[in-house]
């Protein structure tokens, strides 16, 4: 498939397959005219790659991964930097649920408004009571 077709059905731009490709991550082969063509195989590929940035990762880091999806293996340095960045995406995970916790009771307190919590709804002192009057 020719790179436009393999950014419409990976859903990313056709700049962005010409990145992978530039960073070693995406490979293709080429026309006589120079046009890129695809296997099948690399929306799937495209995908992966995504995730992999959505989580954080960097180019470098997926190039370095990528091998060890292929062949199922991975050398030791590999393993410890996947290792690692589980671990880094997991503590990630733990402060997003922890923010996401907070925002359920910002929600639950908007909805349910608790003077014990909200300053405004808390009875104003008395000399402020008359001096508002």
């Amino acid at each position: 498939m020719r790179i436009g077709e393999l950014a419409s059905r990976a859903n990313v731009s056709t700049r962005a397959l010409r990145y992978y490709e530039q960073q070693g991550i995406l490979v293709s082969e080429r026309t006589p005219s120079g046009q890129r063509v695809y296997p099948d195989s690399a929306v799937e590929r495209v995908r992966l790659i995504q995730q992999f940035y959505a989580a954080g990762l960097s180019s470098r880091t997926i190039a370095m991964i990528l091998p060890c999806v292929d062949t199922g293996h991975a050398q030791a340095e590999a393993l410890e930097r996947l290792r690692a960045e589980r671990a880094r995406i997991a503590a990630a995970v733990g402060e997003l649920q922890e923010a996401g916790r907070k925002l359920d009771r910002v929600i639950e307190l908007a909805e349910h408004p608790d003077p014990a919590y909200c300053p405004s709804l808390r009875e104003q002192p008395a000399e402020r009571q008359t001096a508002s009057v």
